[in-house]
């Protein structure tokens, strides 16, 4: 295929949150060969070239003087499989929860609880992204990316990727990399992460007394679509701040001011806080001023009411982070990439 170029391109619909932005050139890439002659076109253009997968993790604050790049690329192979377990590759553009999806139906566990998360295979690394209690990094065996700086491919296992809370190393290297492919490292049969209480609570609700995978996907998906709006009917980015990670000490004096604390110790003696209730505490869910506001189910997601821009998006999102921190002394970390 050859790459196909669009000039002052509308991104509506490339974002989930339903931010219009244009772009001043705009082209999708199918395969590799497509992604090395987005390169050249930026170069020859003389303009940045910007890479988007899904849009389900940005918010566009204005028009895009450079070369946006959407990542279609499609297909998903097993490599390996020796009866318990899989490894299995998708290409970067494969959308993230028919991905899923797809390696349950096969009979392949471990992204069950990861099941209805917006966004493309190849934006999953950059973010960790996770849901009850799993992260990318549990499941994923290696990647291949292209060094947009020397033009060479490289492979990154796992422990390459210094991946951390929604962090990575090419989140920290923003647009070096670009992700072509991901293998993950999947199993026929194994334990089923089920430390998440509402999803224990629901399959005893269910009389399920011995979940499957696709059993804990159903319930996943349920969950998640009581408590996040669908981004085809609300325009939303998803969880909008990152949970904070705060001293131990800082956590005690939280909890004796605010006795129902929502706090997760963590294993390196930190304390995980829930940003969605900190914010909910400090009065803002349900918050709407003109057509940006806090979603009326979830405090932790800021969304589009039909023609917010994405400067009053940031704006709303700042005055909640100062609330925060004024209140409680916390901050809150956008968790969104801000273009």
């Amino acid at each position: 295929m050859s790459l196909v170029l669009r000039e002052r391109y509308d991104l509506s619909d490339c974002n989930t949150f339903g931010v219009r932005a244009v772009a001043r050139w705009y082209a999708e890439a199918h395969d590799d060969a497509e992604v090395r002659q987005a390169l050249l076109e930026a170069e020859r253009l003389g303009v940045a070239l910007q890479v988007l997968g899904g849009g389900s993790n940005i918010v566009l604050t204005r028009d895009q003087d450079a070369l946006v790049l959407r990542m279609c690329s499609r297909g998903v192979r097993v490599q390996a499989d020796d009866d318990e377990r899989v490894l299995i590759e998708a290409e970067a553009g494969e959308p993230w929860h028919p991905f899923v999806q797809h390696c349950l139906a096969a009979g392949f566990s471990g992204l069950e609880n990861l099941s209805l998360i917006p966004g493309t295979v190849g934006a999953s690394p950059i973010q960790n992204v996770g849901a009850y209690g799993v992260e990318v990094k549990d499941v994923l065996h290696d990647l291949t990316a292209l060094d947009r700086q020397t033009g060479e491919l490289h492979v990154f296992r796992r422990e390459d990727c210094a991946f951390a809370y929604r962090d990575s190393l090419f989140k920290r290297q923003p647009g070096r990399f670009l992700i072509l492919r991901v293998r993950f490292a999947l199993r026929r049969q194994g334990p089923l992460c089920l430390d998440y209480g509402p999803i224990r609570q629901r399959l005893a609700e269910l009389g399920i007394e011995q979940p499957t995978a696709q059993d804990v996907s159903r319930v996943v998906c349920a969950i998640r679509s009581e408590k996040l709006p669908d981004p085809k009917v609300l325009g939303n980015a998803g969880s909008f701040f990152k949970n904070p990670l705060v001293d131990a000490a800082v956590a005690d004096r939280l909890r004796a001011e605010h006795p129902s604390l929502v706090a997760y110790p963590q294993a390196d003696g930190h304390v995980k806080l829930a940003a969605g209730w900190l914010i909910e505490q400090a009065g803002w869910k349900g918050y709407r001023e003109g057509d940006v506001g806090v979603h009326h189910l979830q405090a932790l997601v800021l969304v589009n009411h039909g023609q917010a821009t994405g400067e009053q998006v940031i704006a709303l999102a700042r005055r909640i982070q100062g609330d925060i921190a004024q209140r409680f002394g916390v901050e809150l970390e956008m968790e969104p990439n801000i273009i």
